[in-house]
């Protein structure tokens, strides 16, 4: 895979969450409601549970209600749920006013996301989204889930240097590969090589029956069979 070190914001965002962990803070993640936005919220709550925090939630908006991205009533509403960062999966780099008023309740804001951004940048305290300007990570076709996936892997990075863990005793993040391949191939990106890297060793896993009960559901609900995923 290419290493976490060529995407921007990744390493900041490592060490944001490091902080928070170490501060046992209040961790909000907004997710989309597409399949890559869903995967990117699960791949986000399991993987910062098993990098030690002890206190992540995640809402997901309503499509009509609420429309797309994080609006500014989203951002007051994970202010009152008491959250101390707010972070977006597969959303955000869009949202000029949901961000501005998530700052303005005091929230640290960690946009991780995959779209192309505007004109202006939210004022977000860390964005890591590979077509932000002066990114030069190659894998411009990467989905939402594999940015957030790449930002656990650069905060696992920062744990080991804070001495969390070593090497041989570092969390496992692989078993997330299945969420980051369903989510990868659904969002319809394009399928370059690190993106295929992503995909194959999510379906090796899932083939030998290494999957999260969701993505099992979903197999057997659709009549396929597990060993011949694809």
């Amino acid at each position: 895979l290419l290493p976490p070190s060529g995407l921007r914001g990744a390493q900041e965002a490592a060490i944001l969450l490091a902080d928070a962990i170490a501060a046992q803070q209040r961790l909000c993640i907004v997710a989309d409601y597409d399949c890559d936005g869903a995967t990117a919220c699960a791949v986000g709550l399991r993987g910062l549970k098993l990098l030690g925090a002890t206190n992540v939630e995640y809402l997901v908006p309503d499509r009509v209600i609420d429309g797309y991205g994080l609006t500014a009533p989203i951002a007051e509403r994970v202010a009152a749920r008491k959250a101390d960062m707010l972070i977006t999966v597969d959303n955000g780099i869009a949202s000029i006013e949901g961000v501005a008023a998530a700052c303005a309740a005091g929230l640290k804001v960690l946009v991780t996301d995959h779209h192309l951004p505007g004109a202006e940048l939210p004022a977000a305290d860390v964005i890591v989204n590979p077509n932000q300007p002066g990114c030069a990570f190659e894998s411009k076709s990467i989905a939402g889930v594999g940015v957030m996936f790449y930002v656990l892997l650069a905060l696992r990075a920062e744990l080991r240097t804070r001495g969390a863990f070593d090497a041989a005793s570092q969390p496992k993040l692989d078993a997330l590969l299945p969420l980051v391949a369903l989510g990868t191939v659904a969002d319809v990106v394009r399928l370059d090589a690190n993106n295929r890297r992503l995909v194959a060793q999510g379906l090796r896993r899932i083939r030998a029956g290494q999957m999260p009960a969701g993505v099992q559901a979903l197999i057997t609900t659709a009549g396929r069979e597990i060993g011949r995923a694809h």
